[in-house]
């Protein structure tokens, strides 16, 4: 019995020991077979570049994201050595997936199949042509639906071709970096898009027609940017003080939908060409003197709007044309009307359609981008198409003379507070909005007080006062907006970032430029309010001034940073890695703002906050 027993005694502990020595070698990185991927045969210098490093997982097992989920768990992480000569200006991770595992009750991040992990490398002007060797390190832990392997350092090399600059360069990979393109940028905050991978993300998921729908609902989002006042006035003058036409509302619709169609055209054909120019939206329909030019054709449209002239198309135009001049005329008009509106929104709607931009330029399709950038537009004039038909009819209305003539005048204040600002944007910036407090209250006094329309009319002389006084309310509130302390932020330099890096700090940038409308409304608003002041005290706060867009040193650190157009706001956490998915292009709201900021750093205020709201 004693031998018996001895026996099973030793046969459990030579098993236990065998497993024991198997668990032991078994590695998490033999899980992961490593593939180094480049974007193109050489980097010329003074330009970037992309190398990939793929990840291809055994099929079964998991690695952790760069950010997991559970505290426990090590998160994917690539590390490269610093060098003078070539600078790694990004790392970003692939989107990950949520994944349940056995031993777990929540879902995961993890990483799965060909994970590529890409990094931009940019060579500087003053590079010598050569090979560059970089050596790094990539941690990841390993696992499968029954157990988690021990976390494991893979060392990493690849070497890189820096070419003299100017020099051309070969393609290479683009099926595998045209995503890593898609990734990048953010559309509206609407409806909280995240760049372009997830307009590729919305065909593969929905299919085209679904897709197209979601296309059209971010045009029709993109009305709530400020640019559209003026395109809301023009509209209701342009409709609403014709005389003598047909009052059918077929005819009202018709020329409705020949005026949204010149909206449309706008935005397909300069849309399609930002696709290729890369920075259409992002610098030449935001720059001063295209702001100048808005502001003086608003200000001029304004000045019809009390009674100066009337706006019609030059009759030789029309005659030349067609020999039918008003049938003729008159739609050809509302099209160009269409036309010119449609440029009064570009400055505001330019970050919102960078990620449109970079996956029309992935998709390398002329026809594709047309139809995406239409239907865009086409939700963006969805508005106006009603608004015309309706509008049409206010001047059958009975006795709509006296208070028509005076909503006019509304109308005219707004567009001259509009022109204001945009002219104020182009030369003064400092004082864009002042102006538009100082017109808020000129127009209050104006149209509520001195404004001799109805004066024989009890109620309509009170709506009068009524529309006096609130103007002047929004213009105290503004006013008071004006002397809230916002974030206090310092002119970035190389030498404070990087000082940062070395101190281990997390950074905030501001990508911004002084004609940038939705910088304002950034300033004005997010970096404005308290709990973003506080989230923020722990970062380094550096704003980048890209007013000349187009300079060499604006040119450098577009490539550095990938920036696509501003406002752009960059979170870099305390390794010295952006965190890409917390990257926001054009305005966000101080909450979503707040969000971000969590993904670089955890604060427990929020941490409550979000474990209340799941309860």
């Amino acid at each position: 019995m004693k031998l018996i027993s001895l026996f099973l005694l030793l046969f459990v502990s030579t098993t236990v020991d065998a497993l024991a020595q198997q668990s032991t070698r078994m590695s998490s990185a033999d899980m992961v077979n490593i593939e180094i991927k480049k974007s193109q045969n050489v980097i010329p210098a003074g330009s970037s570049a992309k190398v990939a490093v793929l990840l291809n997982l055994t099929e079964g097992w998991h690695v952790n994201s760069d950010q997991p989920s559970l505290d426990f768990l090590i998160g994917t992480e690539l590390m490269l050595e610093e060098r003078d000569d070539l600078v790694v200006s990004n790392i970003q991770y692939p989107p990950s997936k949520l994944y349940e595992f056995d031993f777990a009750e929540d879902q995961v991040d993890v990483f799965e199949g060909e994970a590529p992990i890409f990094v931009t490398l940019f060579a500087a002007d003053d590079v010598e042509a050569g090979s560059y060797e970089f050596e790094g390190t990539l941690r990841v832990q390993a696992c499968d639906n029954e157990v988690c392997l021990a976390p494991a350092t893979v060392p990493v090399s690849f070497s890189v071709e820096v070419s003299a600059e100017g020099t051309g360069f070969q393609s290479l990979n683009q099926e595998l970096f045209a995503g890593a393109d898609a990734q990048r940028g953010s559309i509206t905050d609407a409806l909280t898009a995240r760049g372009g991978g997830e307009i590729a993300a919305l065909f593969d998921s929905l299919g085209l027609f679904w897709a197209f729908a979601g296309i059209f609902l971010i045009g029709l989002a993109l009305n709530l940017t400020p640019c559209v006042y003026p395109m809301l006035s023009v509209t209701v003058s342009l409709f609403g003080s014709k005389k003598g036409e047909s009052s059918r509302l077929s005819h009202s619709f018709f020329m409705a939908f020949v005026y949204v169609m010149g909206i449309v055209a706008m935005y397909s054909v300069l849309g399609v060409a930002a696709a290729y120019t890369g920075a259409l939206f992002g610098s030449w329909m935001q720059s001063p003197i295209v702001l100048a030019g808005i502001g003086i054709l608003i200000f001029a449209l304004a000045l019809s709007m009390f009674g100066l002239y009337e706006l019609q198309p030059p009759s030789s135009m029309m005659q030349s044309l067609s020999g039918t001049q008003r049938k003729t005329g008159g739609v050809f008009g509302h099209f160009f009307s269409g036309l010119v509106v449609g440029v009064f929104a570009a400055p505001c709607i330019g970050p919102p359609i960078i990620a449109l931009l970079a996956f029309v330029g992935a998709q390398g399709d002329p026809l594709f981008g047309f139809a995406i950038f239409f239907v865009m537009a086409f939700g963006l004039g969805f508005p106006y198409l009603i608004l015309g038909t309706f509008s049409g009819l206010l001047s059958k209305m009975p006795k709509s003379g006296t208070w028509m003539v005076w909503v006019k005048k509304v109308f005219g204040v707004v567009l001259v507070g509009v022109a204001l600002f945009y002219i104020a944007l182009a030369f003064a910036p400092g004082y864009s909005m002042h102006v538009i407090i100082a017109t808020l209250i000129a127009g209050g006094l104006y149209l509520g007080f001195l404004e001799s329309s109805g004066k024989g009319a009890k109620i309509f002389t009170r709506v009068k006062w009524g529309m006096g006084v609130v103007l002047l309310i929004i213009a105290g509130m503004l006013y008071q907006n004006l002397q809230k302390e916002g974030i206090i932020w310092e002119e970035y330099s190389d030498e404070k970032f990087e000082q940062a890096i070395y101190d281990g700090q997390p950074i905030l940038m501001d990508f911004y430029a002084d004609w940038c409308i939705p910088c304002l409304e950034l300033e004005r608003s997010t970096f404005t309010d308290t709990d973003v002041i506080d989230a923020t005290q722990d970062f380094k706060r550096l704003k980048v001034d890209m007013t000349q867009y187009e300079s060499e040193r604006a040119e450098n650190l577009r490539r550095e940073f990938n920036i696509d157009g501003v406002p752009t706001i960059v979170f870099i956490n305390s390794d010295g890695l952006e965190v890409t998915d917390a990257r926001v292009v054009g305005f966000l709201r101080a909450d979503r703002f707040l969000e971000r900021v969590r993904m670089t750093i955890p604060l427990p205020e929020s941490e409550e906050l979000v474990q209340s709201e799941s309860e």
